[in-house]
């Protein structure tokens, strides 16, 4: 049986972790710092094939971080382990993007810092993802909770979820925001629907709803700017 080619058939020069080391990350191709993400392959393929093939598949990196841990498993080789390795990897990146991650927290008084507090989070999504962000008194951001994923219906977003977080971070408002894959940020009659009973909720819990942002990879819509609260 013919045998498979792995890593350890290269010369040391040329496999992707003495390559690092030697001549720093920046030095290596993208399957190749996908290689040392992963680590190994896998009983029947080398985690440089493993690389390739989530390349291949996915296209490019900005689909392969939109990707969920269920679709990277139907890569051969990729189990869920691997898939988290690769979640998190990208998660770290997110993260050290989104100043909302800092231990300074940003002030959010207008549509655009609302989208600067949530759009690393939202790009790329190919699915509905919904988020709160509670602030403090003064508009500083306390944090930005995911509360959903998944077409916007009131089976997912609860009143009840969106503030048991803002209840938990002492928040004394909300902002509402989530993407629209399709690239259209204009609401529909759920987004609507949604977004004034929450902000009915909102008022008996003393919580004020400030706005509710729909964010696009290239576009965004404030429904307080469009009078939809």
């Amino acid at each position: 049986m013919k045998r498979s080619f792995t890593v350890r058939d290269l010369p040391l020069s040329e496999r992707p972790r003495e390559r690092l080391a030697k001549l720093g990350a920046e030095a290596l191709s993208v399957p190749e710092i996908l290689a040392v993400i992963l680590g190994r392959g896998s009983k029947d393929e080398s985690v440089m094939a493993i690389a390739h093939a989530l390349l291949h598949t996915f296209g490019n990196l900005k689909n392969i971080a939109a990707a969920s841990a269920e679709e990277l498993t139907e890569i051969k080789g990729m189990g869920p382990a691997k898939a988290a390795q690769i979640k998190a990897a990208f998660e770290l990146g997110r993260r050290l993007e989104n100043p909302s991650d800092e231990e300074q927290k940003p002030t959010v008084k207008s549509p655009e810092d609302a989208i600067r507090s949530v759009k690393n989070m939202l790009k790329g999504k190919k699915k509905e993802h919904f988020l709160v962000l509670s602030l403090d008194t003064r508009s500083h951001l306390i944090k930005t909770h995911p509360i959903s994923v998944g077409s916007l219906d009131t089976s997912i977003v609860h009143p009840r979820e969106v503030f048991k977080e803002a209840i938990s971070s002492s928040a004394a408002s909300v902002i509402l925001a989530h993407n629209h894959p399709s690239g259209d940020p204009t609401p529909s009659e759920d987004d609507i629907r949604i977004t004034k009973r929450l902000v009915e909720v909102g008022e008996i819990m003393g919580i004020e709803v400030l706005d509710h942002i729909i964010v696009c990879d290239k576009d965004y819509l404030s429904m307080k700017a469009r009078n939809l609260l």
